[in-house]
């Protein structure tokens, strides 16, 4: 025998007369520490040494290994005793005994046990049992006194409570909430609701089901309290409730939140004599970056702007998303107005920093349209509809604006929808038109080509301008029928040039929306077909806002283009995203210098030479748009510019004036 356990046996030789079991339990070590003799009979151990060698920790149950912890707590806190019933298992035989628990402080000042056995239980299976599933079980299970008082608590209880003494109305977060349940408790005699509850890790949710009995120690009236943990479907059901109110990518609240906060304010903006305002906010030109870029970069760039406007308004508003590039603002004020006016800046310069994505430095702009409650409307469907009527009008006046709403938006909406119902017509009807203005050499100054754009000869109103047409038929989707009519009409014309001996180029644009419709590349080749022209003499000009990003589907179109015979040329380049070693990926054969590069004296000329410069390093041909005056062409001519277009040789004509300059 060692030194310590022989001190150990001088220490509690007293207590080794004692013919009832008793040892002392080291809870930190899970070992007994010392055991009297009656004791080592109990864990049929031949030796106190062989018993405190044992590690009782190797096989015992996280619900043991909990309780004990609680124990330890209890007597350092409460100076608390337990009299409980426990079943060991010494060599694998269950023993069950009443055993009484008491803190024991050893000679290095931790706390251990003192368990002193009684008489040996001689309780029916069924008894054992239903008190080592007390043990085990996670089900929280209290007894109160009528007065709240707790006379029991098993383990899973006792280690959710803050204190061992805590009285049932002290349990519950809300006490209302808890009267209101102890009140059915004496209505019927059992009970059962979810409630909040203070536990010793905080806040948590428990269902609760209270039933009245009887101590059967004192035969008096007492409560029977049963808790299970529910937190988690809580916060399943409070996640599940966030998505159904809030959108997914950005975090922000969605449209049925924003319905649900405006009814809710409505009546306290009436109380306060308030205004309110919808500001209805779209990104300019998003579609371009989703689909050159990808989704990805679409999403990134939709959560950044989230971020930013969040940022942005008071803490007070509401930032909402409604879906795809539209967000929603409601802002609350005594003059919304004036707030709005004074938020308009920072918010348009906000969104339009500079915003990196996809390795690409990008820019959107924002559209904005506001209604004002309850001046253009009571109810949030009504607000929403002007805000986006008001949206459009910003768009129409060229974008990166802010309008509010009046009635005669509405008015413009009908417009708009006859103007829609027109154009059908139109195309069923044929009478669009195709104007050809022509393209120069720049040293001979003879005609070696054209660009045919779209007309709409009206039978009342004459001629109606491209800019009036052509955005409702890109938001309409009528752009691919009108696309593939000029298209067809443009390879016509030019067979017909070049059977009367006019070899030239004609150039046809294609909107963003075209390359993107399945059905571009039939029309292409049925147009071919019904015209007879050479193909090498065609031209496609698409915009690089088009070409941004990695878009496989994209080169593979153009590939296939280029495999009919026709040529791309790059139209409008300097204004958007693109730059010339980017566009070495695409077969791209001809660039045309946008008119504001041309036509600026000062700011850009400087950017056009370089252009010009890498155009020839990259063997690309070159195009001035937009030549109005001498000077230009002299600063053209200068820079080696082989071919230009603009109004100093001619407007946009139909094909008879244009034969009849071809003689001139």
């Amino acid at each position: 025998m060692s030194f310590d356990l022989r001190a150990r046996q001088q220490r509690y030789e007293a207590l080794d007369l004692l013919t009832s079991p008793v040892w002392i339990f080291d809870i930190d070590q899970r070992r007994v520490h010392w055991a009297n003799r009656a004791a080592l009979g109990v864990w049929n151990a031949p030796t106190l040494e062989e018993l405190c060698s044992r590690d009782m920790g190797a096989d015992m149950s996280e619900s043991v290994a909990r309780r004990l912890a609680q124990y330890q707590n209890d007597f350092i806190t409460h100076g608390a005793t337990f009299n409980e019933q426990w079943t060991l298992y010494p060599a694998a035989r269950p023993i069950s005994l009443n055993v009484r628990f008491s803190g024991h402080r050893l000679l290095d000042g931790r706390m251990a046990m003192l368990c002193e056995a009684f008489a040996q239980a001689q309780n029916e299976p069924e008894s054992l049992r239903s008190v080592d599933a007390l043990l085990h079980t996670a089900v929280m299970i209290t007894l109160y006194c009528r007065n709240g008082r707790p006379l029991y608590r098993n383990p899973a209880a006792r280690e959710s409570v803050r204190d061992l003494a805590e009285p049932l109305q002290d349990r519950f977060v809300d006490p209302q909430a808890g009267l209101g349940l102890l009140e059915r408790l004496d209505e019927s005699g059992a009970a059962t609701q979810t409630l909040a509850v203070h536990t010793a890790a905080g806040r948590s949710w428990h269902e609760i089901s209270v039933r009245r009995c009887r101590d059967a120690v004192t035969g008096q009236d007492a409560v029977l309290v049963s808790e299970a943990d529910v937190s988690a479907i809580k916060r399943t059901e409070a996640h599940a409730q966030f998505l159904a109110q809030h959108d997914s990518l950005t975090g922000l609240p969605n449209r049925s939140h924003v319905m649900q906060h405006f009814a809710e304010a409505v009546e306290t903006l009436r109380q306060a004599d308030q205004e309110a305002a919808l500001i209805f906010l779209d990104l300019d030109h998003f579609k371009d970056i989703n689909d050159t870029l990808g989704h990805a970069a679409g999403d990134a760039l939709l959560v950044e702007v989230a971020r930013r406007l969040r940022r942005t308004v008071r803490g007070g508003d509401l930032v909402a998303r409604l879906g795809g590039d539209e967000f929603l603002i409601l802002m609350v004020g005594a003059d919304v107005r004036s707030e709005i006016e004074r938020v308009r800046g920072q918010l348009m310069y906000t969104v339009a920093e500079p915003v990196f994505v996809a390795a690409h430095e990008v820019r959107v702009t924002p559209s904005l349209g506001v209604s004002l409650y309850p001046y253009d409307g009571t109810d949030f469907e009504t607000l929403l509809r002007h805000a986006d009527l008001a949206m459009y009008t910003a768009k129409e006046r060229g974008r990166n604006d802010l309008a509010f709403y009046h009635q005669g938006m509405s008015n413009a909406v009908l417009i708009r929808t006859a103007l829609e119902a027109e154009l059908r017509r139109a195309l069923e009807r044929q009478e669009f038109e195709v104007f050809y203005q022509p393209i120069i050499d720049v040293p001979t100054g003879r005609v070696v080509g054209a660009e045919a754009l779209a007309r709409w000869r009206h039978p009342e109103r004459g001629l109606v301008p491209a800019d009036v047409f052509i955005p409702v038929c890109e938001s309409s989707g009528l752009i691919q029928a009108l696309g593939a009519h000029i298209f067809s009409a443009a390879a016509r014309q030019q067979a017909q040039w070049a059977a009367a001996g006019h070899d030239l180029h004609v150039s046809v644009n294609l909107s963003a929306r075209q390359l993107r419709h399945g059905e571009l590349l039939r029309d292409l080749r049925r147009g071919l077909a019904q015209a007879g022209t050479n193909p090498l003499r065609l031209q496609l000009e698409i915009t690089e806002s088009t070409l941004l990003g990695q878009d496989p589907a994209l080169m593979t179109l153009l590939r296939e283009i280029e495999a009919l015979g026709l040529s791309i040329a790059l139209d409008d380049f300097g204004t958007g995203y693109s730059n010339l070693a980017y566009l070495q990926r695409f077969p791209i054969k001809t660039l045309k210098i946008d008119k504001t590069f041309i036509q600026s004296i000062d700011a850009n000329r400087p950017l056009a030479e370089m252009i010009v410069s890498m155009c020839r390093l990259m063997k690309l041909s070159v195009v001035a748009e937009g030549v109005e005056t001498t000077e230009q062409l002299d600063w053209v001519r200068a820079h080696g510019i082989e071919q230009c277009q603009g109004y100093l040789f001619a407007r946009p004509l139909p094909p008879g004036e244009f034969v009849a300059l071809l003689a001139a």
